[in-house]
C-alpha cells in the first residue's frame, strides 16, 4: 500500500502543498499540461527551487493576470468540467470547491449557489487545487495520513477585513480535525490548504509505520525567523508481510475514547450518532478508570474515509476531550441474505462463507422478533427454527 504523509509543522496552503508533491517526484511538464486545459487565459506555472532556512524546497507559482472576477461555484466548475482532466479529477476538484462553498454559505446565512468566491475563486487559487488533486491522482496514493495543523496566531487581512487567525472558513473546514495555535504570527493555514487537506487525510498524528521512498517539501511564500516554512510530504510503502500471509484481510479504522464524566443514559444516543455517520459498529465495554471510577470504553468501528465524520459526532455527543485512532487487519467471512420458511413466516438468514466452505448460519433477531410479538411466541422458538430450516438448506424467496 502507498502510503502519503503530511507534515503540517508550519501550516498548509495550495500553492506548499502543490510545491511538496513536485518536490517529492511529480512531473512539473505533466501538471503543467494539465493545468493549461483549464483554458484560463494568461495563465502559467512554474516551479522553482528555493532555500527556506536551510532547507531546499520546491515554490510552486501560478501566474496570470490581475483580475476583478467573484466567480460563483457554477462559474468554478464548468472551468474544471470543461477541461481535459482526468474525471476523479475534475471530480475532486469540484468536490473541494463544494466544502468551501457550504462553509462560506453557513458563515454568511446564504446559500451555497448564492456564494461568489473571493479569494479561492481566483484562477491561481483554482490552479492550486485543481494541481494538488492532479499531482495526487499522479502519485497514485492509497492512504494520507497528515500530523495537526499548526494555525499559527494573530490576523490576517481578506476580503471581508481583518480577520483573527484561523479565518472563519478555515476553521469551519477544520472541524474536528486536530490542529493548534503558536507563536508564529500570522495565517499558516489557508483556506485552500484547510480544505485539500481535509479531503485528502485519512487520519492525523504521527508518521505511520512505512518504508520511506521519497520526501518532499513545498515552500510557503514568506520567510519565518527560526523555523523554515515548508510543507513536508512522506511517500512510503507499507509492509507487505501481512498481506502475503493472510491475503483476504483488509484494513479497519479502530476509534476509542474512555469516559468517566458521563450519565449513562447519554451513551445510547452516542452510538446511535456515530452510526448515523457511517460507522460500522459501536459498543461500550464497562472499565474502572483512574483511582477506581467506574466508566466506559467506547469502542467504534470504521472505513478510513468516515474518520473525518465519525470523529466530531463523538466530540459533540460525549465528554471527552479526545480520541485514539488506530488501523487494524481483520479477515471477514463472505455474506450472503437468504429467506427461510418458519410456521409464522418468513426470516431472513445471514450466511458466512470461508472460501466454499459455510460457517456461519445467523438468523435475523428484528425479523425474529417481529413474528414472535405477532404471533404471540417466543423469540427463541421462531430463531430455533428458522435456523434449523437453514441448516437443511430449505431457502425460499417468499
Amino acid at each position: 500500500m502507498k502510503i502519503l504523509y503530511f507534515d503540517c509543522a508550519c501550516g498548509a496552503s495550495g500553492d506548499m502543498i502543490v510545491g511538496a508533491l513536485l518536490d517529492a517526484g511529480v512531473d512539473m511538464a505533466s501538471l503543467r499540461i494539465a493545468l493549461e486545459s483549464l483554458k484560463a487565459p494568461g495563465l502559467s506555472v512554474s516551479a522553482d527551487r528555493v532555500k527556506k532556512h536551510g532547507i531546499m524546497a520546491t515554490q510552486f507559482r501560478v501566474h496570470v493576470p490581475h483580475e476583478h472576477a467573484h466567480r460563483h461555484l457554477a462559474d468554478i466548475a464548468a472551468i474544471i468540467g470543461d477541461s481535459a482532466l482526468p474525471d476523479p479529477v475534475k471530480r475532486g476538484s469540484i468536490e473541494t470547491f463544494e466544502r468551501i462553498a457550504r462553509c462560506e454559505a453557513d458563515i454568511h446565512g446564504t446559500t451555497v449557489e448564492k456564494i461568489h468566491f473571493h479569494e479561492v475563486g481566483a484562477i491561481d487559487s483554482i490552479a492550486d487545487i485543481v494541481g494538488a488533486h492532479w499531482a495526487m491522482h499522479a502519485l497514485a496514493v492509497e492512504r494520507v495520513v497528515a500530523s495537526p495543523l499548526n494555525l499559527g496566531s494573530g490576523t490576517v487581512e481578506m476580503a471581508h477585513g481583518s480577520l483573527p487567525v484561523p479565518a472563519p472558513a478555515t476553521a469551519a473546514l477544520l472541524r474536528g480535525v486536530p490542529c493548534y495555535g503558536s507563536e508564529v504570527p500570522g495565517e499558516l493555514v489557508t483556506p485552500t490548504g484547510a480544505a485539500l487537506i481535509t479531503q485528502f487525510a485519512h487520519l492525523y498524528g504521527p508518521v505511520p509505520a512505512m518504508r520511506i521512498v521519497s520526501s518532499g517539501y513545498g515552500a510557503g511564500s514568506r520567510d519565518m525567523p527560526g523555523r523554515a516554512n515548508v510543507l513536508r510530504v512522506l511517500v512510503g510503502e507499507s509492509s507487505d508481510a501481512p498481506k502475503a500471509e493472510w491475503p483476504d484481510a483488509e484494513y479497519i479504522t479502530v476509534i476509542e475514547a474512555n469516559i468517566d464524566d458521563m450519565t449513562p443514559e447519554l451513551l445510547p444516543p452516542l452510538v446511535a450518532n456515530v452510526l448515523e455517520k457511517g460507522a460500522r459498529d459501536a459498543f461500550l465495554t464497562p472499565i474502572l478508570g483512574k483511582k477506581g471510577r467506574p466508566a466506559y470504553l467506547v469502542t467504534i468501528l470504521c472505513d478510513e474515509e468516515k474518520v473525518p465524520e465519525v470523529v466530531p459526532a463523538i466530540f459533540y455527543a460525549s465528554t471527552t476531550f479526545g480520541v485514539r485512532i488506530r488501523q487494524e487487519r481483520r479477515i471477514c467471512l463472505e455474506r450472503e441474505f437468504r429467506l427461510v420458511r418458519t410456521p409464522w413466516g418468513t426470516v431472513q438468514v445471514k450466511i458466512g462463507r470461508h472460501g466454499k466452505t459455510i460457517t456461519s448460519l445467523s438468523p435475523e433477531y428484528e425479523d425474529c422478533r417481529r413474528l414472535a410479538e405477532a404471533n404471540g411466541v417466543s423469540v427463541l422458538a421462531v430463531y430455533e427454527l428458522a435456523h434449523a430450516a437453514a441448516i437443511k438448506g430449505d431457502f425460499g424467496n417468499a
